[in-house]
């Protein structure tokens, strides 16, 4: 179809749960500077990220992992992801395997290929985090790695001396074709036939891949404000400047939808005809209930429509992070079982049917599958606002604080576990629940639902607010940000 190329210290004085004199350094800078795993692969300052560390990592892993001789490589658009990426280029050939380099693609597009060729795969990528950070994504034949691997991958690394210097040998890839290929022959040719969508390319992974997607379905593609430079996009921490843009493209291009990544595409944006962004934690049930899943595995921190829509048989809650999804997820092999969190990324756990066509399992974060579900729900509900009117009215508001270091954001979620509410504003009523999964996660009478935690991949301090209305969520969200930002 037709594309168109457009354009932090917790204050000690008020609660006894941080000690100010254990914070050495300034706001701004970070209480580590090492690399390592948070909720989804091994993160840090590209600097530290060094090149013997990272052939390091990426020999362990070749040798420590099963693979066919080849270890399929991917990057995001980082300026530090192409030294990285000859990093692990290096560490896999000396291990004695080919490094087949797919070059910038999805991370769930780099997963799938290797996974089609039975073997694995290492994604150079920060993900969502801020552009003078990068990582690693490791993925095994069968799916991503867990946190038991992550420790094995550890402590592996601690043993393992730097390979020796010289460029690596590789095989050049075409993961790309494979994962549009993917959703075209699925979904079919003219699923998404009519619609004239939006796509903010940013410096997204995605960049070609998402439109070819869209046009292979038969929509009218607008690709929107790219950026030769890498931009850092948290889909659950769309700030207003950026919804606004949002609306305005809406507008003016007179969309049907907007949609877009994060950096590495494993995180999927969704805006409707308004512009107006809706939830990962909403496009996931939207995904699941299309694709006649029974079993959902989310985390604490998302939405609670998902248990009442009455559309499953079972919904089991995690830790944030995809490790813990989709150890939840194993749990329930052999059920039509899928996971999301709620910065939208989707997992798919069973083979999927419509028709005669069949999409097999990815068992890692994709961005695709709930854009596209939601494009092809939205059409078939009349619109996205028809499709949103009728689930469960339940809506959410979050978003983060940066530069706030890990132990502080820990202690301001032990204090409210310990009862001092302090942050939080007056009107909420009884607390009726505490779960401490993750963070404090608070639940009152009236059903609003507050959580705060510190984020697993970067110092940032993640607030999540549940109500009825997403007047009222945003409200309480800027109240807590207001009362938080004034003890920084």
């Amino acid at each position: 179809m037709r594309r168109i190329q457009a354009i932090a210290t917790w204050d000690h004085r008020r609660t006894g749960f941080y000690d100010k004199s254990r914070r050495s350094r300034p706001r701004g800078t970070h209480l580590t500077e090492e690399p390592e795993f948070g909720t989804s692969g091994l993160r840090g300052l590209a600097d530290a990220l060094t090149d013997d560390l990272v052939a390091r990592y990426a020999a362990a892993f070749t040798r420590s992992f099963g693979n066919n001789g080849t270890v399929y490589l991917g990057q995001d658009k980082r300026a530090s992801s192409p030294r990285i990426a000859a990093a692990v280029a290096r560490g896999i050939a000396s291990e004695g395997c080919l490094a087949v380099d797919c070059g910038v693609l999805p991370t769930p597009a780099l997963a799938m290929a290797a996974m089609g060729q039975g073997t694995s795969s290492i994604m150079v990528t920060g993900s969502h985090i801020p552009a003078d950070r990068n990582g690693l994504k490791f993925y095994r034949a069968d799916g991503e790695i867990d946190k038991e691997d992550e420790a094995r991958l550890t402590a592996a690394v601690a043993d393992m001396p730097p390979p020796g210097p010289g460029p690596a040998s590789t095989l050049q890839g075409d993961a790309a074709q494979l994962y549009v290929g993917r959703y075209r022959d699925f979904f079919g040719k003219r699923a998404l036939s009519g619609l004239r969508i939006g796509f903010w390319a940013h410096s997204s992974a995605a960049a070609d891949v998402l439109p070819a997607v869209l046009d292979a379905m038969g929509a009218e593609t607008v690709v929107l404000g790219k950026s030769a430079e890498f931009v850092s996009v948290d889909t659950e921490a769309i700030d207003q400047s950026v919804r606004a843009r949002l609306a305005d493209w809406a507008r003016t291009h007179m969309l049907d939808a907007l949609v877009s990544t994060d950096g590495d595409a494993d995180r999927p944006l969704f805006a409707d005809a308004e512009g107006v962004v809706i939830p990962g934690d909403v496009l996931g049930p939207i995904t699941a209930r299309l694709l006649e899943a029974t079993h959902v595995v989310t985390t604490v921190s998302a939405n609670t429509m998902v248990e009442r829509m009455d559309a499953f048989d079972h919904v089991a809650r995690t830790r944030i992070g995809s490790p813990y999804v989709i150890a939840e997820m194993a749990r329930h092999a052999g059920k039509r079982v899928v996971g999301y969190e709620p910065n939208g990324g989707f997992l798919l756990g069973f083979e999927a049917a419509s028709g005669k066509s069949r999409l097999s399992p990815l068992m890692t974060r994709d961005s695709l599958l709930p854009i596209v579900a939601a494009l092809v729900a939205s059409q078939a509900a009349g619109g996205t606002a028809k499709l949103i009117k009728a689930l469960p009215r339940r809506r959410t508001a979050t978003d983060r604080i940066k530069d706030v270091p890990r132990e502080i954001g820990r202690g301001m979620a032990e204090a409210l576990i310990a009862g001092d509410m302090s942050i939080l504003p007056d009107g909420l009523g009884d607390l009726v629940a505490t779960d401490t999964t993750d963070g404090a996660r608070l639940t009152f009478a009236g059903g609003e639902i507050v959580t705060v935690r510190p984020s697993g991949n970067a110092p940032e301090l993640r607030v999540y607010v549940e109500a009825d209305s997403g007047k009222t969520a945003r409200y309480l969200l800027d109240e807590v940000f207001e009362k938080i930002r004034a003890r920084l």
